[in-house]
């Protein structure tokens, strides 16, 4: 099956932060016309009444979901049960069902609903059409699927493994926090050496910007280290004040590991 294969809308259960950053990345891009967007959520939000007044479809009656091809489950996972299993029998038999829900694991969903179930973790960034995103299916044929709804909006990067989504949850759903954190542990550091709040903040974020700016170039990592570290030079002096430590790597650690275990216990 692909998008192309089978025409028709596509269901976005749920418009939380993820919910609403997939659909404004759908409609940013129009990787899905708004016209064949069907949003369904019990409570109301900005992005889901704009994409309504583009032409798609808010809690409409049930009887319409039969027409979709594909349904995004992007619920909170303590909720899915109560949030898909009512709609099942107005789905197709053969509807796609993609779950961005952390920690749930694909046989649990398609053991409840008998549906073929794929697997997708973007970063919130796909919203401005700049996430990237973690797949897995459990049949290749329905790779095309999530491919063709968010490749416009994400690098997207097909796991082997389903086992693997957690460690892909942690690197890249939720690295973009642990990235931001480092930052502001940047600007914090730099006020206590005497700059003022405000530029501190500016000049971290900014050097953000420019990192991200060079991994879009897709230069290898050291590379891009390299380019910016003279030997015997000011950041080649910070890179060995963490190395010496240690810490950067405890931390990352620490922090990729936490976020695994969590993901398995929401899944359990």
């Amino acid at each position: 099956m692909s998008a192309a294969a089978r025409p028709g809308p596509v269901i976005l259960l749920g418009c939380g932060r993820l919910g609403s950053a997939i659909l404004e990345g759908w409609l940013k891009t129009g990787a899905v016309a708004p016209e064949s967007i069907i949003v369904l959520t019990p409570s109301k939000k900005p992005v889901a009444d704009e994409a309504a007044a583009r032409g798609a479809r808010l809690n409409p009656p049930l009887a319409v979901l039969a027409e979709a091809y594909a349904l995004v489950i992007a619920v909170k996972p303590a909720k899915w049960r109560e949030a898909l299993l009512p709609l099942l029998p107005h789905l197709a038999a053969d509807v796609a069902l993609i779950s961005v829900m952390a920690g749930v694991m694909a046989d649990d969903i398609a053991s409840a609903t008998n549906r073929t179930v794929i697997r997708v973790m973007p970063t919130t960034a796909v919203a401005q059409a700049k996430g990237v995103a973690a797949v897995w299916a459990g049949r290749p044929e329905y790779h095309a699927v999530a491919h063709a709804l968010f490749e416009p909006l994400a690098d997207v990067v097909d796991l082997a493994d389903e086992g693997l989504m957690n460690a892909a949850t942690a690197v890249a759903g939720s690295a973009p926090a642990f990235l931001y954190a480092f930052t502001q542990a940047l600007a914090w550091a730099g006020e206590a050496r005497g700059l003022a709040p405000d530029a501190a903040v500016r000049l971290a974020t900014g050097a953000l910007r420019s990192a991200g700016a060079g991994a879009d170039t897709g230069v290898p990592l050291t590379d891009l280290i390299a380019r910016i570290a003279s030997p015997g030079g000011t950041t080649q002096a910070g890179l060995d004040a963490m190395s010496r430590s240690g810490d950067l790597e405890r931390a990352a650690e620490a922090a990729v590991k936490a976020a695994v275990d969590r993901a398995g216990e929401l899944s359990a």
